[in-house]
């Protein structure tokens, strides 16, 4: 069974995510971050995990240390559903257009964390959400779940739609590196037999 629950509990949020690699694609994401949670429903739907995500944070201050914090749980939910990633295909990459929008995400579940980020939002705010919280979002996922992670924005005039493309390319991008390899058996996609 490929599936994690994660529970981080900070001064600042109180966080539980619960997640199966091998769903369909459900969720049911509470944060209080409206254009979060309708990113992370992205994320499960076009990778197919199930996910289910609840955050009660100090919105009262803003919405950066929740962001943040759900990206640190949903990166240690990957790593730990993902254990020691046998039979995986390890890499995946997507090209995704919205609209005006086109974003190209490639990853290596490789262990080793590392964002390289070329995305510039046109606008400073989608509706109330401040859009430097989708980096921020992106790092921790990344660092907490031993991404290597390039995102490229190629094109793109409209926040909101750069913003979801990016999302919608990391679920992609996600769903094709976690799936079996069916040549691979159960064996760790690395020469060095372990990552």
């Amino acid at each position: 069974m490929r599936t994690a629950i994660i529970t981080r509990t900070t001064a600042e949020t109180d966080i539980s995510v619960k997640i199966d690699l091998d769903g369909s694609g459900n969720y049911d994401n509470r944060t209080g971050v409206g254009f979060l949670d309708h990113m992370l429903d992205q994320v499960a739907r076009h990778a197919l995990i199930d996910m289910t995500v609840r955050c009660k944070g100090d919105l009262h201050i803003d919405d950066h240390h929740s962001v943040e914090d759900v990206g640190i749980a949903l990166g240690q939910a990957l790593s730990r559903a993902l254990g020691d990633k046998r039979g995986i295909r390890r890499y995946g990459a997507c090209l995704l257009p919205m609209d005006d929008a086109l974003v190209r995400c490639a990853l290596d579940l490789s262990g080793r964390p590392y964002l390289v980020w070329n995305v510039t939002m046109p606008t400073q705010r989608i509706g109330d959400f401040d859009t430097e919280l989708v980096r921020e979002f992106f790092q921790a996922l990344s660092t907490h779940g031993g991404i290597t992670l390039h995102v490229d924005m190629l094109h793109g005039l409209n926040s909101h739609h750069i913003a979801e493309a990016a999302f919608k390319a990391l679920a992609r991008a996600l769903r094709e590196a976690v799936e079996a390899d069916p040549r691979k058996g159960d064996a760790v996609p690395s020469t060095k037999g372990a990552l």
